[in-house]
């Protein structure tokens, strides 16, 4: 099931997040966020950031306000559906969280058999993405073998995979040198020109400048600013 056409993926109306009495992760926070649309989320640590993004991924709940993922109301998902919409989400975290009892292609490949990809097309797609982040020389290793800058693309690769509708990055370029930087950050603004929407989370200021997006900056929990996107300084998209 997809988003009916021109509906934006993901809005959020008077959206709050305490985890306890009185202190908020996310206050009052209103946005929508296009189908498409490449978006830096920016802030100072505490800000919200994550917070924003495991809302939208339904690994956490509001305490107050709605949100709106995909035609679906998160606030109310019951349990039983949030895998479905999850498989329509890719996520790259800050920990990775790649399995370490399977091979870097098996990591990469686990979204594809959970929706019953048959096995010759899985692999022929994994080897491919592997190829774009430069790793598919190590499809055979287990994650721990690899550096953390090449855990970090095998966690973009497997985020990528199965063609997301929404595509949340935190912090996706922390672990990369500044050459292997633009390199990721290209083929994660190329998924929104095939209309993956895309939020990106970062501290990393020269990004924000090269790529000129739309730029929500949190502080204390609030949306401080919403930025338009700059037309004609993109890089490596098209646009």
């Amino acid at each position: 099931m997809t988003s009916a056409p021109g509906e934006s993926p993901v809005r959020m109306y008077h959206v709050s997040k305490s985890y306890m009495a009185g202190q908020y992760a996310l206050h009052d926070v209103s946005l929508e966020i296009r189908r498409g649309e490449f978006v830096f989320l920016t802030g100072s640590s505490g800000a919200g950031k994550t917070t924003l993004l495991e809302l939208i991924f339904a690994a956490e709940r509001p305490s107050e306000g709605q949100i709106v993922v995909l035609g679906r109301n998160v606030a109310r998902l019951g349990a039983s559906a949030i895998p479905a919409l999850r498989r329509r989400v890719g996520v790259v975290f800050q920990d990775f969280k790649l399995l370490d009892d399977r091979t870097v292609e098996e990591n990469v490949r686990l979204a594809l058999d959970v929706v019953g990809t048959p096995r010759r097309e899985a692999r022929t797609r994994v080897f491919q993405l592997l190829k774009s982040v430069g790793l598919q020389h190590r499809r055979f290793h287990p994650p721990r073998s690899l550096s953390g800058g090449e855990q970090q693309r095998v966690a973009l690769a497997r985020a990528l995979v199965n063609e997301p509708e929404i595509l949340l990055a935190d912090e996706p370029t922390g672990n990369l040198d500044p050459d292997l930087t633009l390199e990721i950050m290209d083929l994660i603004a190329s998924a929104s020109t095939r209309g993956t929407t895309v939020i990106v989370a970062t501290h990393d200021h020269s990004l924000i400048e090269r790529y000129g997006k739309r730029v929500l900056r949190l502080d204390g929990g609030r949306v401080a600013e919403d930025v338009p996107a700059t037309a004609g300084i993109e890089r490596g998209t098209g646009a």
